[in-house]
């Protein structure tokens, strides 16, 4: 049992030292990565089930401990496995939001186009020409009114502070 127990410990903490390589490696290789310390923990979760068997055929003064010690490397193996599967969790959400921050990034947002598919609508739906110039005129008069409008709040409130304080 001793030299399963030596190995397996030993790939513990190769498999720790290789989760570290996950950090650095470049978007092609992670998946190798990946799939490579998948693979390792895998195998030790075997080695481990073959280490409960041994464990349980020691004798009755050292059974206690080599339990102790196996059930020490498979917590640590499952803290390995989560550790895994956080960084792929991680890792699919930062790639999905880069997909939708491109996504986002390759629309274009145009007034003007906009403007022209209701001018579109409006001239499908017969309204005239004279129509629509006085719809335009009174959007260009309405931009003018609100910002009349808040100049003078901005005043009003201006006057207000200086006449309390």
């Amino acid at each position: 049992m001793e030299p399963l127990y030596q190995q397996t410990h030993k790939q513990v903490h190769e498999i720790q030292s290789h989760m570290g390589r996950l950090e650095t490696a470049d978007r092609q290789s992670v998946h190798l990565v990946e799939n490579e310390l998948q693979a390792s923990i895998d195998q030790m979760f075997g080695r481990l089930e073959r280490l409960e068997v041994l464990s349980s055929k020691e004798p009755p003064n050292k059974r206690q401990s080599a339990k102790l010690r196996v059930d020490q490397l498979k917590y640590d193996v499952q803290h390995l496995q989560t550790a895994l599967r956080n960084f792929q969790h991680r890792r699919y959400a930062r790639e999905q939001q880069e997909r939708q921050r491109e996504e986002l990034l390759s629309r274009t947002f145009t007034t003007n186009g906009t403007q022209k598919k209701i001018l579109d609508i409006a001239n499908m739906l017969g309204l005239s020409n004279t129509v629509m110039r006085l719809i335009e005129k009174r959007a260009f008069q309405d931009k003018y009114f609100m910002i009349g409008g808040m100049l003078l709040t901005c005043a009003v409130m201006f006057l207000v502070v200086q006449y309390l304080t």
